[in-house]
């Protein structure tokens, strides 16, 4: 049974009473005050005075009671709710631009917020007041053969650092997961979501206001170009994690150039496979589900794999489902020749080998036709970004053969992708699926933001 941990506090004493010199140590970056970071232009001097301003309030975070924490949170919600005019006209700026700009449906729907978007974004920060406090849980211990107290806890991890495309939704809901998890928020977004950005960050802020959280636990990032992110990312030793959320050519930019260590989040290029032995009414239902439910985010599938043994009998209902959804369909030669045998509305166009490496976020969506099983895990394997795969099957040795094989973050059985979701999978809001293999794996809800510290306690141990 998890036991919960007494979180170490600031030294009552003072930080003078147990400061002791420190020599900086070769491959460690210095830590702040040991040295002056190099410092070259007025936006990294601002963005890197941002990051110190949070790193103090990240230390009196980190002590704050679940019940300061949740109140502060409660606050924000409220505040959201009654303040939803502001931020809706401060949206509606970035939505214009988006329009005259040229930007795809799917980017701007993306984009907009109205009013009962955010209530629902109210309603995802105080789902995150009703789930436990990770902070000072016990993870593992107890007294060691030698008498000492052995106790490893979960800890905050600092200053987050999160640089995203422009889902203003996103500045939310990783202020609320930081500031439950005892983190302080750098919030980095698009440049084209700016105006909806710093109205909403006002308002996060000034609902701090009278609580015991500090005001800059919760920061915009200033500058709208590129060398804003940059100098987040060069702010190691005030950051302590990066995590981009967006496409691929974000996340590879950031993993590339930061310094800052990085949590990859975001890309989805996720499968659907259709078995021999699938529910074909199962099978149409959850392929035009996990495509067109919401197609603009990373959980919609972007390729469908169809076992040659059902194509005859499923592509057709799925070309018919999938155009009553107002899908394209990008289909390999099986496909194109199913389509004209079986005349549907379906747009079908033939296939690229870009088309299976494409993430689309649009409603398009890549068919092949495979031979079996391990053809699909073949396909998988070379085009996947390792988000989510789903196989429709009724064997279960299939399903068991199907998952043991993927190397994916989540693998749905019967199931559409959209369920990898950190409120899907009652964690709450997420900051992001991580799609990597450290530290955190899949959607990122509020103990993916803690580390851990071993706290061992003795009796005048010696060694």
């Amino acid at each position: 049974m998890v036991e919960r941990a007494l979180y170490a506090g600031r030294n009552p004493s003072g930080d003078g009473a147990l400061r002791r010199r420190r020599r900086h140590r070769p491959g460690r970056p210095p830590e702040q005050g040991s040295q002056k970071m190099t410092v070259n232009s007025d936006i990294e001097r601002e963005v890197h005075a941002v990051a110190r301003r949070g790193k103090d309030a990240a230390v009196d975070l980190a002590t704050l009671s679940r019940a300061a924490k949740d109140a502060a949170l409660t606050a924000i919600a409220d505040t959201l709710v009654k303040r939803a005019d502001e931020i809706v006209a401060a949206n509606a700026e970035d939505v214009e631009r988006a329009r005259a700009e040229g930007t795809s449906p799917a980017m701007i729907d993306r984009l907009t917020l109205t009013p009962r978007r955010i209530e629902a974004i109210a309603d995802a920060v105080r789902e995150i007041v009703e789930l436990p406090d990770p902070v000072g849980e016990s993870v593992r211990g107890g007294v060691l053969p030698n008498g000492l107290d052995l106790r490893q806890i979960r800890v905050p991890l600092g200053v987050i650092g999160i640089i995203y495309e422009g889902r203003p939704n996103v500045t939310v809901d990783a202020a609320a997961l930081c500031l439950k998890s005892g983190n302080a928020a750098l919030l980095r977004g698009s440049s084209s979501a700016y105006s909806s950005n710093t109205a909403i960050v006002r308002v996060l802020r000034d609902a701090l206001k009278g609580t015991e959280v500090p005001v800059d636990a919760i920061q915009l990032v200033p500058g709208r170009t590129r060398e804003s992110s940059t100098a987040l990312m060069r702010a190691r030793g005030l950051v302590d994690v990066l995590i981009p959320r967006g496409g691929g050519s974000l996340i590879q930019a950031v993993v590339r150039d930061s310094s800052v260590p990085v949590i990859e989040t975001g890309e989805g290029l996720c499968h659907v496979y259709v078995d021999a032995d699938a529910d074909l009414d199962k099978a149409v239902a959850i392929a035009t589900n996990a495509k067109a439910q919401r197609c603009s985010v990373c959980n919609s599938a972007e390729t469908l794999l169809v076992h040659e043994a059902v194509a005859d009998a499923f592509v057709p209902r799925v070309l018919e489902s999938l155009a009553a959804a107002g899908v394209t369909v990008h289909g390999d030669p099986r496909v194109l020749e199913i389509a004209a045998a079986h005349p549907t509305e379906a747009t079908v166009v033939e296939a690229t080998e870009e088309d299976w490496g494409t993430e689309y976020l649009a409603m398009d969506l890549a068919v092949r036709v495979v031979p079996d099983v391990d053809a699909a895990l073949r396909h998988i394997r070379r085009y996947s970004t390792q988000h989510t795969e789903a196989i429709i099957t009724d064997s279960l040795a299939t399903s068991r053969y199907f998952v043991a094989r993927v190397d994916s973050a989540a693998v749905m059985v019967n199931a559409s992708t959209r369920f990898t979701d950190g409120g899907e999978f009652g964690f709450g809001a997420e900051i992001g699926i991580s799609t990597q293999k450290l530290h955190a794996r899949g959607p990122m809800g509020l103990t993916e933001m803690t580390s851990t510290k071993y706290v061992v306690t003795g009796d005048g141990h010696l060694k």
